[in-house]
């Protein structure tokens, strides 16, 4: 559980209606098995004592009596596990019957959960035995194998809470509570329940899986929450009905998990607790509610490391799967269009000034400019792409500067500023020879100076071309390519750009433009500053910065969870195994620490662009940060990795 990762488990173990002691064998059977793989919270379908298709059965005092008398065999067997555990079972209060989730921890039953939705329709009729449960607690004796007596609570309204993880608080429901038009996991989540748990007994159906996966995804996205939920299974298909054993774990709308169905068996996930957390502590309409109606019932658990299962993208800024991709790299690119085309018509300009170099970044700007002017209806020509060559432009840049301006139909201006950059070294007294930070820098800003100049003889806007990876590692010149009149690319990522890139090369349909934009995918990342040696670049960011596939990685962790620098390590450490050694890993993650703290200032007077995804470092919403805040204790806690 360190680090906020808690393995759960569903269990749909093989059930034989109406013989409990069979049912107990398999769950205790299914509790070993998960408790071995290391899961902390496991949950049986709803009535798993017994099986839930026992009809009339249910009227048998044998029955009942000795389901009673399994699910304290059940109990009793968790009292070496480290686990939480929740198990269907019938149960008698005051004459009548209810269908009740019975939570035990280490041999001590904690409580008793019932249903608060019957159904009484079409293939269920539960109303026939069983009791709507009341949702304020109240206490019910328990007897023990030993004959100790001791009273445990009765009720929806019961929390169970983790003390050695006290973020880790559960709630449960069943099966008819999820289908219900106010779910009882509604009230739990906003008293602080971060799991859900739900046994259930939901019979197949020609589509009714769809339903019920989009059901539990979309319940814990609403809520916040982890859900975990686990069916009967073919063991349980009698007479006219059929059940599947269709297990579902999901996390904040995300399906982490999901059974085969027909099967049976165990399912696992880890759900991030500290990543829900977080969730909320960003989400100011999930309002904190009703904890005072609720009993909380302390349980206990080993803080363990947690053998990590859940699949961790290497790129979590960009969409998994081609479908995805290219459905969202379409509308990331509609949406970057369509800011500009908002400023475009507001501002009057029916010209844009983009400085192109033959990179990355400048590509997707220009890209984006197109498409923009396509949908005002304005002639490409209007677009006027500079490139300005220097003392490290290459080449392959140059032509495929030119060539992709060419191809867009953009107007080509090639403005080349060695001689302007050496007036202004004689001007300040900076030795042409000396390629330090002023080198360099100078020859940003004459850039700028020029798109800007540009722009304000033709009345044009000058298109912004850095990404969000360099706006949070400060790579950008201050005054020099940090500005611009609107930059487009201010919330797309260094790994997203790539994408972007290829999608609009796959699919733009012109052959020559094609081939330049996966040339331009194919060219190291670099400002070329500095000279090239032997005609090829000289300078390339990765080498200086780190790779960037490494720094999106650290930064969408750090920005959109606030994930803190150990945590973001050990899932680095996971997810790139195969890729980088710890030895490059932990190296690369420090300057990328120091360099997002010490570079807010030029965050802080960003120019205006679209945000396209979640993450973001606009000063004006997404990242109201200090522009001196002190970076000391993470940079502490990566010297401790």
């Amino acid at each position: 559980m360190r680090d906020g990762f808690v393995k759960v488990a569903a269990v749909t173990p093989d059930v034989r209606v109406a013989d409990p002691v069979y049912n107990r064998e398999q769950i205790v059977k299914g509790l070993e098995e998960a408790a071995e793989r290391g899961a902390k919270v496991i949950v049986f379908p709803e009535l798993a004592i017994t099986g839930y298709t026992c009809g009339d059965l249910f009227d048998q005092k044998l029955l009942l009596d000795r389901a009673y008398d399994e699910l304290m065999e059940v109990v009793a067997a968790t009292k070496e596990m480290d686990v939480i555990a929740f198990v269907g079972t019938p149960w008698v209060r005051n004459g009548k019957l209810y269908n009740c989730m019975a939570a035990m921890n280490r041999g001590e039953l904690l409580g008793l959960v019932p249903k608060e939705n019957i159904p009484n329709f079409a293939e269920f009729y539960e109303k026939r035995n069983f009791e709507a449960g009341n949702q304020e607690p109240v206490d019910v004796d328990i007897t023990d194998e030993d004959g100790d007596e001791w009273a445990i609570p009765f009720g929806t309204n019961v929390l169970f809470s983790c003390e050695d993880f006290p973020d880790l608080v559960i709630g449960a429901e069943i099966c008819e509570d999820l289908w219900s038009p106010a779910p009882p996991s509604i009230r739990h989540a906003l008293a602080g329940a971060t799991i859900i748990v739900n046994g259930s007994a939901s019979n197949e159906a020609a589509g009714k899986a769809d339903y019920r996966r989009s059901l539990t995804a979309g319940q814990s996205g609403r809520l916040l929450c982890g859900y975990v939920y686990a069916s009967a299974g073919p063991g349980e298909s009698t007479t006219d009905l059929v059940f599947g054993g269709h297990n579902l774990i999901a996390e904040n709308g995300k399906i982490l998990a999901e059974s085969p169905r027909f099967t049976g068996g165990i399912l696992y996930a880890d759900i991030d607790v500290d990543k829900l957390i977080a969730e909320r502590r960003h989400n100011t309409t999930f309002v904190s509610a009703g904890e005072e109606d609720y009993e909380i019932l302390p349980f206990h658990l080993l803080v363990t490391d947690t053998q990590l299962e859940r699949p961790c993208p290497t790129n979590p800024f960009v969409p998994q799967g081609e479908e995805d991709l290219a459905a969202r790299c379409e509308e990331i690119l509609m949406i970057q269009a369509m800011g500009l085309v908002k400023r475009l018509s507001h501002t009057g300009c029916r010209k844009a000034v983009v400085g192109i170099s033959g990179g990355l970044d400048s590509t997707l700007a220009l890209l984006v400019t197109v498409k923009a002017f396509d949908v005002l209806d304005l002639p490409r020509e209007d677009i006027i792409a500079i490139t300005m060559p220097c003392f490290g432009t290459t080449d392959r840049t140059y032509q495929n500067a030119c060539n992709m301006a060419r191809s867009t139909g953009a107007t080509l201006r090639e403005i080349p500023i060695r001689d302007a950059v050496r007036v202004h070294f004689t001007d300040i007294g900076q030795d042409e020879s000396c390629h330090d930070i002023t080198y360099e820098n100078a020859q940003a800003r004459e850039r700028t100076q020029v798109l800007m100049d540009v722009a304000n003889q033709i009345g044009a806007l000058v298109i912004g071309t850095g990404d969000l990876s360099e706006l949070a590692l400060g790579w950008a010149t201050y005054n020099g390519d940090h500005m611009s009149m609107y930059g487009v690319n201010g919330g797309v990522p260094k790994t997203l750009v790539r994408h972007l890139v290829g999608y609009y090369a796959s699919t733009c349909g012109d052959e020559a433009l094609s081939h330049t934009l996966r040339d331009v995918l194919a060219t190291p990342v670099s400002p070329e500053l500095l000279p090239p040696e032997d005609g090829k670049i000289a300078q390339k960011t990765e080498d200086l910065v780190g790779p960037y596939e490494l720094h999106d990685f650290f930064l969408y962790y750090m920005l959109r969870y606030g994930f803190p620098p150990a945590k973001i390590y050990r899932l680095a450490l996971d997810t790139f195994r195969e890729t980088y050694d710890p030895e490059v890993i932990k190296p690369w993650l420090k300057p990328c620490s120091r360099r997002f703290f010490s570079q807010q200032f030029k965050r802080s007077c960003l120019p205006d662009g679209p945000k396209v995804g979640s993450a973001a470092v606009s000063p004006r919403g997404d990242l109201r940060m200090p522009s001196d805040a002190c970076a000391r204790i993470w940079l502490d806690q990566i010297e401790t990795l």
